[in-house]
């Protein structure tokens, strides 16, 4: 059974921040906030640009993961021919870039 006070005193805090110290600790919360918003913004967008002409870059399953490939000119043609051969979602993913991209195999 508590005795009298002691609920006050293990409620009370230790030490009671200053007002210079508070506005420093929300300087440094407002720093923190501005720097993790501007590198959010700085790096958001997309950076992987649309393949040149005649080029196809699928992201397809690979053995370990995700997988890009890059292909120009009779190379991509000839990924293009290759895949139309088979059937399943790698197959489909790179016939479908490449007939987004005009190659003609």
């Amino acid at each position: 059974m508590p005795l009298e006070g002691h609920y006050a005193r293990q409620n009370t805090p230790l030490y009671k921040l200053s007002p210079r110290e508070m506005k420093v600790a929300v300087a440094i919360i407002l720093i923190t906030f501005v720097s993790i918003l501007g590198i959010v913004i700085a790096t958001a967008g997309d950076s992987n640009p649309p393949p040149a002409i005649g080029c196809i870059n699928p992201t397809v399953a690979g053995i370990v993961g995700a997988e890009t490939l890059n292909r120009c000119g009779q190379e991509a043609v000839e990924t293009c021919s290759h895949a139309a051969e088979f059937a399943g979602a790698r197959a489909e993913t790179i016939v479908a870039n490449c007939e987004k991209q005009r190659i003609k195999f």
